[in-house]
């Protein structure tokens, strides 16, 4: 079964021979952003395949194959892109962010509350925000501070800040 992960948005369309540019904030660019990846398009999720990537500026240059003109793609521009989870080849030691949110947090084997979001602060600095007790904890999300994470035991084990709990 398809698991669909937006990884951006189709903004407009660069030049007349049917290159897409698309904003996004996809934390694995270079995972999905290759030659020969599987995408959907739009709410019908359009199977595609990118044929050539390319950075420019701030956005995700791509075309797609069998597509040379600028009037082929146009239907797609304002369109959200998606991929199938089943089709991302991450690397060990990565994981999605989606993935974290619904995970118990531990600190020395006591759960401290369970994971609600991860915010993207900038200049790759993530915050990871835990619900306890009804309130909201802030975690800066790097190895000081996040020990283990075990998607398959739902459980993720933070070092404390002084005073967070």
């Amino acid at each position: 079964m398809i698991e669909y992960i937006c990884i951006g948005k189709i903004v407009n369309t660069h030049g007349i021979k049917g290159e897409l540019r698309l904003l996004s904030d996809f934390e694995y660019k270079d995972k999905v952003f290759v030659k020969g990846m599987k995408i959907y398009v739009g709410r019908k999720k359009e199977l595609e395949v990118i044929n050539s990537y390319r950075h420019h500026k701030c956005f995700e240059m791509i075309t797609l194959r069998n597509y040379f003109d600028i009037n082929q793609v146009l239907k797609y521009k304002g369109l959200s892109v998606y991929i199938d989870k089943n089709d991302l080849v991450l690397d060990d030691n990565q994981i999605l962010d989606r993935d974290l949110i619904g995970l118990n947090v531990y600190v020395d084997e006591v759960e401290h509350g369970i994971v609600t979001a991860v915010r993207d602060e900038g200049n790759s600095n993530k915050i990871i925000e835990i619900e306890y007790n009804y309130d909201i904890v802030l975690i800066p999300y790097n190895d000081v501070f996040v020990k283990n994470i075990n998607i398959k035991e739902k459980r993720i084990d933070i070092l404390p800040i002084e005073g967070m709990f």
